[in-house]
This record gives structure tokens, sequence and C-alpha cells, in this order.
């Protein structure tokens, strides 16, 4: 059963932490071989479900630790329709998948000792390959396309949706009106070059006040993911208004390009230190980021340096 559909808590001021890049730990650090980085594959075999739940359960010890809400983002950020028949999945065998990674974080939520909140998030993904706009939708299309995933989230315990990794405004504008059409909160996850850009060219200010104006504000937030702090600290020195849409950040541990990271064959881990203190920086800029994450090349490292940066930040959860 949902929880906090109704009321998500990380609307609040406290800070709340999120995973680290789940596709790259498991392909670099469990040994996993994910196709398409379609890590929702692993629910299919039982050493697979097994890992899924200990990484999981990774992330509730350090919420624990440091006494802190949580969000579950679901494995299944490559779990639509194009990419799951790329993988030989029906559409009833998909959203059987999707279900089920649901389930496994209930199964998660029932097993942590954690006081504070865990919200469930089922996560999407873009239609197409998430660092080149190389099958760009109509606002129609991308409604239609995501509405089924959406949907099958919606008739679960998810207590809200994420897509993750956009990286052009239509396609968020249509995920958020499948997600109005469901009553389901959504979180829009942009992703930038390194000029702090979306790869269309549009700035992201840009993009959020569009997406905003298309849907009458009805994402809860707005996040940004899978770029470095120093790929858009600069934008976000501008100020105004829009910065108080963001609440959400999810960066690469790795300085490197969207392309240098295509073609890269090893892990560039960063300094997970330094991550820590790069996000400490960025809530001065961003007075309604809580939500913390990571994304390709961050694990439970990265995000633990991260929660000891920035926990002194919020006050009102120490």
């Amino acid at each position: 059963m949902t929880r906090y559909r109704n009321a998500l808590p990380q609307l609040s001021n406290d800070l709340f932490l999120t995973d680290g890049g789940a596709e790259t730990t498991f392909i670099f650090h469990n040994g996993w071989d994910l196709p398409y980085f379609a890590a929702f594959d692993m629910l299919q075999t039982r050493e697979g479900r097994a890992t899924l739940y200990q990484y999981y359960m990774t992330y509730t010890q350090i919420a624990e630790q440091f006494g802190i809400g949580l969000v579950l983002e679901s494995p299944t950020w490559r779990a639509s329709a194009d990419w799951g028949a790329q993988l030989g999945y029906t559409r009833e065998t998909l959203a059987n998948a999707n279900r089920q990674a649901i389930m496994l974080l209930e199964e998660v939520r029932a097993a942590s000792r954690l006081e504070q909140p865990m919200v469930i998030s089922g996560c999407l993904g873009p239609r197409a390959d998430g660092y080149v706009v190389d099958q760009d939708m109509s606002i129609q299309q991308a409604e239609r396309y995501h509405y089924e995933q959406i949907a099958t989230f919606a008739n679960t315990a998810a207590d809200m949706v994420c897509a993750m990794t956009l990286n052009y405004a239509e396609e968020a504008i249509g995920i958020a009106h499948a997600a109005d059409r469901t009553n389901m909160p959504v979180v829009i996850s942009f992703t930038v070059e390194t000029d702090g850009n979306l790869p269309t060219g549009q700035s992201l200010q840009s993009a959020i006040e569009s997406v905003d104006e298309a849907t009458a504000s009805y994402p809860s937030y707005y996040m940004i993911n899978c770029a470095h702090p120093s790929h858009f600290a600069h934008v976000l020195r501008k100020g105004g208004r829009w910065l108080e849409r963001i609440q959400g950040l999810r960066a690469n541990a790795s300085c490197k390009s969207h392309a240098e990271l295509d073609e890269a064959t090893e892990l560039d881990i960063g300094d997970p230190v330094a991550l820590g203190q790069e996000y400490a920086e960025l809530k001065q800029q961003l007075p309604r980021l809580n939500v913390l994450g990571g994304c390709c090349g961050t694990d439970h490292r990265h995000i633990e340096q991260v929660a000891t940066a920035c926990l002194p930040l919020f006050a009102n959860t120490i």
C-alpha cells in the first residue's frame, strides 16, 4: 500500500538521501552484464534479486546511520516498451517486471529499521539515448509512450514516479501529462552537458520553466542527474526564482563529458570527499535542495560523504 502519494515527505525542508549509480555499481563492482543498462532484468533470477535487495539495504543503513529520510528509486530506468522489447519482454512481462521492482522496495522498506520516512519511487528513463537527442518526440507522443509504465506504477505501492536523464523538454512535458492523468506525483530530472545546457542546447532554466508553463507546474520538483557539479554550477550562480524548483541532485562522480564516459572502459569514481563538499557548496545556491544521491560512478562511499558534508546545513534534522 502506498504511504506518501498524497503528501510526499521530501517536500519539507528535511534532508533525504537516495542511492548512487545503480547500474555502474552492478556492472563494475558486482560483475553483472547489463545489456542497455537494464538493471530491472536482474529481477528475473534469484541471484539478481538478492543483489538488488542488498544494494538497497546498504542505503537504508546509511540513512539509519545519519537519521535522515530516504527515497528508494526502483531499478526500472530501462523498463519501458522500446527497451523491454529489445530484451525480449512482452507488454505483460514488462508490466510484471515493473510491479516486481516496486514489490522488492516494499520488502526493503519493511525490513529496514529506519524511523524516518522511506519513499518508494517508480523510476522512468528516456525513450531513447539519455545522452543524445536522436529520437525526439512531440509532447503527445511522449505522453502516449510513457503512460503505460506510469499507469502500472499507479497500481502499485509506489508513492511517486521520477523521470531521470531527460534531455529535452517535450519528453518531460509528456511524462508530466501522463503522471497527471494517473494522479501520480512526478519528479523531472534533466541531464546537462559540460556547458550546463541540455543536449539540445536549451538552457536548464528554460527547460524547467517551459515544463512548468505547459503543465501548470505539475511536477512536484525538479532534479539534475548524470552530470558533474562542475558542469552546471556556473549556471546556478545566475540566480532566479526557477532555482527554487530544484530539490534533487544525483551527480556523476567523474568530471568527464557524456561522450568520454560512453567510451570509457574503466569506472571513474572521482573523489567521494570532494564530491560531498561540492554538494554542500551547491546547497548554498539551491535553497530547496534536499534530495541527494548519485549517478554514474557513485556508490555508498559517495553518498556517505554527501550526507556528512550536507547534514550540518539542515539544522532542523540534527
